[in-house]
């Protein structure tokens, strides 16, 4: 949910001189016992939409810290509750128990002020996967390690069904998800919405694992050892087949990006979702694959019409592609995300 700017340096502090942090910062982390005094200095990490995040100078060195907000910043209306980040700290807390070091570390987590507080990841050591894509670096062996830390995650929560309890989300996740992505399409493609909807009903009922809910490229961080996913404000139990989808569609929407690294894009849509598949144990991995590449158009049109569009797509020549095969793909579903990922392909072919 944040941007790129805000994930890019979301555990290492900007170029600037450090200034003094807002009050429910201070106010939080001395009640969370990482501060003695409120009166704390550190540097606002820039462009985030839907938290205010800083770095900042506590008593034992510095840390990163988010405060949820409720109107997020984008152009449409669009509220969230900030209980959210409560979630947020328990799903990173899953996942390295899944997978030790796939999220920052919880330090706290401040209910009535909404401030998650988080270890902090020196830049040096960890670099932005989006960036790293945007300069045309598309390894697929990372592409790789993000599709088999996810299926990890997925299948430790599978196997812990007492996790649902803890992660009720459902109405967040409509609303921060389902409505604006899905729904809002829907209303912007009348002829479709009938397969729109049903991809949200699809993915309600299939309450499988504990879902992250935002897995772009902006959320990851490649470190010393592997993937840091970051920003699971959506954090929600339900179709783990949202988080692949989810992830998967970035890569396609880079190709239009950064032409000339479409075929390292590709591949590492390929190297991703096999990778994922292969860790699927919950289930069938036929019927994950079918959900995935069923729901994937869908997300694939959203982040040109939905609520919150993919800003690097600025002009109609780069969004027609986007919509021509999204809609033929919901008009006609596909078997598998390799079908989609052909598809895809013989668009950018024409």
């Amino acid at each position: 949910m944040s941007t790129a700017a805000s994930n890019a340096m979301a555990n290492a502090p900007v170029e600037i001189g450090s200034i003094a942090v807002p009050p429910e910062f201070g106010e939080a982390l001395v009640d969370l016992g990482l501060a003695s005094s409120p009166s704390l200095t550190g540097r606002p990490l820039t462009g985030g939409v839907s938290s205010d995040i800083w770095c900042i100078d506590a008593d034992d060195g510095p840390l990163c810290a988010k405060r949820a907000l409720a109107k997020l910043r984008v152009a449409a209306d669009w509220r969230a509750p900030i209980e959210r980040n409560r979630f947020e700290a328990r799903w990173m807390q899953v996942a390295n128990e899944a997978v030790p070091g796939s999220a920052p570390a919880v330090l706290g987590q401040h209910p009535r002020l909404g401030v998650l507080a988080m270890s902090y990841l020196p830049a040096a050591k960890h670099t932005l996967w989006k960036q790293a894509l945007h300069e045309g670096r598309a390894d697929p062996m990372v592409a790789r390690a993000v599709g088999t830390v996810l299926a990890r995650i997925h299948s430790h929560s599978a196997a812990r069904p007492q996790l649902a309890a803890e992660f009720a989300t459902d109405a967040i996740f409509f609303d921060i998800r389902l409505e604006p992505y899905l729904l809002a399409t829907a209303r912007r493609h009348p002829d479709v919405a009938p397969r729109l909807e049903a991809l949200v009903q699809t993915t309600q009922r299939n309450a499988l694992a504990l879902v992250h809910g935002d897995v772009s490229p902006k959320n990851i961080l490649i470190g010393p050892n592997g993937p840091v996913l970051l920003d699971a404000e959506c954090a929600w139990w339900g179709d783990p087949a949202f988080d692949i989808a989810f992830c998967l569609n970035h890569l396609l929407l880079k190709c239009v990006w950064v032409p000339p690294a479409t075929s390292g894009f590709l591949a590492s849509f390929d190297a991703l979702a096999q990778a994922y598949l292969e860790g699927v144990d919950w289930e069938p991995r036929d019927a994950i694959d079918r959900r995935a590449a069923a729901l994937l158009p869908g997300l694939l049109l959203a982040r040109v019409d939905g609520k919150s569009p993919v800003e690097y797509l600025e002009t109609e020549a780069q969004r027609a592609p986007v919509r021509h095969v999204a809609r033929a793909l919901l008009q006609r579903p596909v078997e598998s995300l390799a079908d989609v990922a052909a598809a895809w392909k013989q668009e950018l072919d024409r």
